[in-house]
């Protein structure tokens, strides 16, 4: 069943307060605007003259155990216009760890204060263009972090709950005081409770889980790269991608007071987090996918489909349950790795299918959503496409709805070839029998294997289609199930798409992920003399490539029975293992090839086994079930013409072969 553009619960919530929000509406615009409905709201207060100020909102928790309860700081920038006139306004929230150990954007932006205390730097621009337009900029120090009390623990409870207190304080239910210690209450009486959090990478992970306790207020978020499932960040099916858990990051970000009383917190996330890959209670607590139906708030994801830090897997997996969940939501995917959008297509674009201006750049794009979900103003941006794809450097296409409702699971099958490791990929099953055989190699990573693909090497099996005759498209998440043979009694699988011929892409593997920063800066709004409204501006980083690998998943093989705990294996026994593969939207044109690898550890990203196992993989049970666009028939037709019959396979030699289904939104755990 094809997914709609707008969810029907949350069309059916939006109905209720519709004349609500159009009277605030009013009540929100200048009086020079006034008289017909507003559709953007407008820079017509001061943000020289401004209210800075800082609240500490109470968590109801006590993570560091000291017997108080914590409070966390919170610096707000708000017009004071509104406040004389009796106006209320909403509010735009950043919460990170970040805001005082590392720095926020391009250019690591900290806060800073005056001789008294008071928030004189905002990092980002979402203050200097935001204030002047009538909503409040909200920036919260995570528990644990900066003037924060409490306890830093990496997307668990502390965390979420230390902003959504504050969510809940903005809304007139929780409490607040002028200062870390004192007892003079703070209220948020200027504050309409609606709430739009936002942020990159840590800073929009806050925002998912917080979304997924349902807090009422919350009314939409943006999580750029943000991570949906802690334990995806740290593993993959039980491969490790770093050779440290979350208590590195805790002590990273921590404030030197927190650090020294939050020790029982760090052992926590030691020894409930081991380092096997196995699934602990830790890491479910963690996660915010199964929550995604408690989600009342509106989506609007920004993703880099070529990010290898917080990995393409955690929007696909959480798109897909917000889809499930009828969640409003809108996605941008960028060809960039772990990049914001302010930095990749900051101002207007051009549509290259339509050669006529777009609704606008990012910061245009974002105006008219918060102005939308926040204001309640009518301005159309929940009628157009869903989704914004970057097809090339600075070339964007869109969708009315993403997935495209004629993506369909196509079930891809792995042959022998002429020489061994260089097999064929079609819809047809290779003979019983039929295996490859490949060895670890640590040294190696998914872009030699695919500099490799058409020679024999021991440490990969490749299988490519014919050249393509017309464009392949593949929209959202895949899958492999791999069945191999392994000679000892650790092994690690990794899967790779690759797009095989000449292209020109954002060189997301160099540093700055697809952007080179310039000297020169652009304005986003008024400053002040503590706060600049400018920063550098950036360019695409391109690169010239004859290959591209544009999807990839990894597992342990010991995962094969139970994804939550590895076993050993038994050297010579066969194991049967599916990979998710991570969403992108990607398409290979014609005359080019799609293939896929199969190899063991991909060297960079995923660590290695504790030997060195060599696979035998039996092709005839190996299966990787694709999201094509126009499913099967448009794979027969880019492959082999015009002449297409179904194939008839039901079960793979005793293995039930993934089945097409709907559309396919994303990836499912």
């Amino acid at each position: 069943m094809p997914i709609p553009a707008w969810g029907s619960r949350s069309k059916w919530r939006r109905l209720v307060p519709a004349a609500t929000a159009a009277l605030m509406a009013v009540m929100l615009t200048p009086a020079s605007a006034q008289g017909a409905a507003p559709e953007e709201s407008r820079p017509v207060y001061s943000y020289d003259d401004a209210i800075r100020e800082a609240v500490w909102v109470d968590t109801r928790m006590d993570g560091d155990a000291d017997g108080k309860s914590d409070r966390v700081a919170v610096d707000i920038v708000r017009p004071r216009e509104p406040a004389e006139r009796g106006r209320k306004i909403p509010v735009i929230m950043d919460a990170s760890p970040y805001y005082s150990c590392c720095g926020r954007g391009n250019e690591s932006q900290k806060k800073t204060y005056d001789a008294h205390g008071n928030p004189v730097q905002f990092p980002l621009y979402y203050d200097n263009y935001f204030v002047p337009r009538g909503y409040a900029f909200v920036a919260v120090d995570l528990a644990g972090t900066n003037r924060s009390d409490g306890c830093v623990d990496v997307g668990g409870h502390s965390d979420i709950q230390s902003a959504k207190a504050v969510v809940d304080w903005l809304n007139g239910r929780g409490k607040a005081y002028t200062s870390r210690t004192g007892g003079e209450r703070a209220r948020a009486g200027w504050s309409t409770g609606n709430t739009g959090m936002i942020g990159k990478s840590y800073d929009g992970t806050i925002a998912n889980g917080v979304a997924a306790t349902g807090v009422e207020g919350l009314k939409t978020i943006v999580p750029i790269g943000a991570i949906s499932s802690w334990y995806d960040y740290y593993f993959a099916q039980g491969a490790p991608l770093y050779d440290s858990g979350p208590e590195w990051l805790s002590d990273y970000v921590e404030s030197p007071a927190a650090r020294a009383r939050c020790q029982a917190v760090q052992q926590r996330l030691v020894d409930e987090a081991p380092r096997n890959g196995d699934f602990t209670p830790l890491w479910g607590e963690r996660d915010y996918v199964p929550d995604a139906e408690n989600v009342d708030a509106s989506v609007f994801v920004v993703h880099g489909m070529q990010d290898l830090n917080v990995r393409a897997k955690h929007f696909g997996q959480w798109w897909d349950a917000l889809a499930d969940a009828g969640v409003d939501r809108k996605i941008w995917l960028s060809q960039t790795g772990h990049v914001d959008p302010f930095d990749f297509r900051r101002s207007n674009g051009v549509s290259p299918a339509r050669a006529e201006p777009r609704a606008g750049g990012w910061v245009r794009t974002l105006h008219r959503w918060f102005d939308h979900e926040l204001l309640g103003y009518d301005n159309g941006i929940d009628r157009e496409p869903m989704a914004d794809i970057e097809r090339a450097p600075d070339q964007w296409s869109t969708d009315k709805v993403w997935p495209p409702r004629a993506t369909d699971a196509t079930t891809l099958r792995p042959g022998k070839g002429a020489a061994p490791g260089v097999g064929t990929l079609s819809l047809k099953r290779a003979a019983y029998g039929a295996t490859e055989t490949f060895t670890d190699d640590p040294k190696l990573s998914e872009s030699d294997w695919a500099a490799a693909i058409d020679t024999s090497t021991p440490s990969k099996a490749g299988f490519t289609t014919k050249p393509l005759t017309r464009d392949l498209r593949l929209s959202g998440s895949s899958r492999v199930t791999v069945t191999a043979t392994p000679s000892t009694s650790t092994a690690h699988l990794s899967a790779v798409l690759v797009d095989l011929g000449p292209d020109t892409i954002r060189d997301y593997t160099a540093p700055g992920e697809g952007i080179t920063t310039l000297p020169g800066r652009t304005c986003w709004g008024p400053s002040t003399t503590g706060d600049s409204s400018c920063f550098k501006e950036t360019k695409a980083r391109t690169a010239d490539v004859d290959h591209t690998v544009f999807s990839r998943g990894w597992a342990d093989l010991g995962t094969h029975a139970d994804p939550a705990e590895g076993r050993p294996l038994t050297p010579g026994k066969r194991y049967t293992i599916t990979l998710d593969l991570h969403a992108s939207d990607h398409v290979v044109p014609a005359g080019h090839r799609l293939a896929l690898i199969v190899g063991g550890t991909d060297a960079g990203l995923i660590d290695p086994p504790s030997t060195t196992p060599t696979l035998e993989v039996a092709l005839s049970r190996t299966a990787a079930d694709l999201p094509v666009v126009g499913g099967a028939k448009a794979f027969a037709r880019a492959t082999a013409g015009s002449h297409f019959s179904a194939p008839s396979a039901a079960r793979l030699d005793g293995v039930t072969a993934p089945r097409a289904q709907r559309p396919i939104p994303g990836a499912t755990r």
